[in-house]
C-alpha cells in the first residue's frame, strides 16, 4: 500500500542536526505513527513520504528553510518563571515548555533571574541542517475517526481519554 493522504504511516527515524551534538531516534520504542495530510510532521518530510511503502527506507537532507526555519536574532524575550511548564532547577542551555496563547513551545533559557527568565523562542533545531533517516514500517488506511481528528490514534499516535 502506497503512502497517500487519510493513510496511516508508521516509521521509525533517526535525526541528528549538522554543527550540533544533537540527535533523536524512535528505534528504541514503538515507530511513530502518523496520519498523512494533516500537517502532523514537518511538510518536507511528509512530500518524501509520499508514494513510498512500508518497508522503504530512506535518508533525507532538510535546510533550515524545510525543518524549523531560520533562526531570527530578535527571538529572545524576558518571561515570568511561572510561564514555564518546568518545574526543575533552571540552567542557560536547558531547553523548556513555555506556555503560550498558541499552546506550550519549546524555548531555550539563556540566563535565569529571581523571577524571571531570559529565553530564545526559536526552536531549538532552527537554522541547523537536519539529516533524517526513516524506515517505513508499514502503512494503513486511516479510521474515519483518525481522517475526523486528524490525527493517528494508538501505539505511536495519539491517546484519547
Amino acid at each position: 500500500m502506497k503512502i497517500e493522504a487519510d493513510k496511516v504511516v508508521l516509521f521509525h527515524y533517526e535525526l541528528s542536526a549538522e554543527g550540533s551534538d544533537y540527535s533523536e531516534s524512535s528505534r528504541d520504542g514503538e515507530p511513530v505513527a502518523c496520519l498523512i495530510g494533516h500537517h502532523n510532521i514537518l511538510p518536507a518530510v511528509e512530500a518524501a513520504l509520499l508514494g513510498r511503502e512500508g518497508g522503504d527506507e530512506l535518508a533525507l537532507t532538510l535546510q533550515p528553510g524545510e525543518g524549523y526555519g531560520e533562526r531570527r536574532p530578535n527571538a529572545i524575550q524576558r518571561v515570568p518563571i511561572k510561564h514555564l511548564m518546568s518545574k526543575k532547577r533552571l540552567q542557560a542551555g536547558m531547553v523548556v515548555k513555555v506556555n503560550t496563547a498558541d499552546g506550550p513551545r519549546d524555548a531555550t533559557v539563556i540566563k535565569v533571574g529571581k523571577f524571571n527568565v531570559d529565553l530564545d523562542t526559536n526552536h531549538p533545531l532552527a537554522g541547523k541542517v537536519l539529516n533524517f533517516l526513516i524506515s517505513v514500517v508499514a502503512v494503513r488506511d486511516g479510521t474515519g475517526e483518525e481522517v475526523a481528528h486528524g490525527h493517528a490514534h494508538g501505539a505511536g499516535g495519539h491517546h484519547h481519554h
